[in-house]
């Protein structure tokens, strides 16, 4: 694997304040991010990726290309929680296991973000279209996993779902609400919103998701500590599988055609992990689940992987697939 790729990477101002907020747990430091920020840059980097995504959506048209890469989208994210479930249940119960394969089968926003930071600084374009498979691959993962906890638990125990209020956290939840919204803002108003709102959406993103990072390494560092109680297995599990996913998704993508960019991309949503839609649903209708076992794997195992290792990883098997 070239070297360059991975301190291409790192060497990103982002991805080093990731790091910042992880040593500054480890070294003891007060640095702390006040409690709404977080939620502020969270909800500002979701709308500016949407809207954009809208407006490149507009120019991009919906071509085969599209609908095939959107439809690829949704089936990964009903496929991945069927077989992790299985793969949980040989050494988890049914609510772990399902809460668990429910936070792999969906996505997470940030993980994509960087990603398109990443090709941005090597100057790989992409498609804005990727952030329609965005929007599209959050919920699934919730509504399959529901079903499959409440299809084996019911061998020893009988169950009920509201799905009406599974239904409406699994596609109303705020991420997925405003992801979609600012993407039909941005196919609505198009180039010439674009240029009204570029000050704010794009001159401001990388100040915003660099200390976006800085506070999730806080939260990364202060997870690990959960590692414990996950074994082996799980940290295992949280590497393993994202690296099996992205390859699933390069050879979806290669059968698409897609170019170089949004093959990364792809990649990137079948391999990241959510630890902020997923676990906020399963806490509401799985209570049976541990929080710390899906909390952390994802967002102390897998979300540090793919964005110091797996990005550079998946943009060099690419290169060379497509060589």
């Amino acid at each position: 694997m070239d070297v360059s790729l991975i301190l291409s990477n790192i060497l990103n101002p982002p991805v080093l304040a990731f790091f910042l907020g992880m040593l500054a747990v480890f070294v003891k430091s007060d640095l702390e991010i006040p409690a709404p920020l977080p939620k502020l840059f969270s909800l500002y980097l979701l709308f500016s990726i949407g809207f954009k995504g809208g407006v490149e959506l507009v120019k991009s048209g919906l071509s085969q290309d599209v609908v095939l890469t959107l439809i690829a989208a949704v089936l990964m994210a009903c496929i991945v929680p069927v077989y992790t479930f299985f793969i949980l249940r040989t050494k988890l119960d049914v609510y772990n296991a399902g809460a668990i394969a429910s936070t792999y089968g969906s996505i997470s926003a940030v993980t994509f973000i960087t990603a398109g930071s990443f090709l941005s600084q090597l100057s790989i374009s992409f498609d804005g279209f990727m952030v329609a498979a965005l929007a599209l691959m959050e919920s699934p993962a919730i509504v399959v996993g529901l079903i499959l906890v409440n299809v084996f638990a019911a061998t020893t125990e009988t169950r009920e779902f509201d799905w009406k209020e599974v239904l409406r956290e699994a596609t109303l939840n705020s991420s997925v609400y405003l992801l979609v919204g600012s993407l039909i803002i941005g196919i609505l108003t198009g180039e010439s919103g674009w240029e009204k709102l570029k000050p704010f959406t794009q001159d401001m993103f990388y100040g915003v998701l660099t200390f976006f990072l800085l506070d999730m390494g806080l939260i990364a560092a202060k997870r690990i500590k959960d590692l414990e109680k996950t074994g082996a297995f799980l940290i295992s599990f949280a590497i393993l599988v994202p690296i099996v996913n992205a390859a699933i998704g390069l050879l979806i993508a290669k059968f698409i055609g897609l170019q170089q960019g949004d093959t990364l991309l792809f990649c990137v949503l079948c391999a990241s992990a959510s630890y902020i839609a997923v676990p906020a649903a399963m806490r509401m209708t799985v209570p049976e689940a541990n929080p710390s076992l899906y909390v952390s794997t994802a967002l102390a195992v897998t979300f540090p992987f793919n964005i110091i290792v797996g990005i550079p990883l998946y943009l060099y098997a690419i290169n060379i697939f497509w060589r």
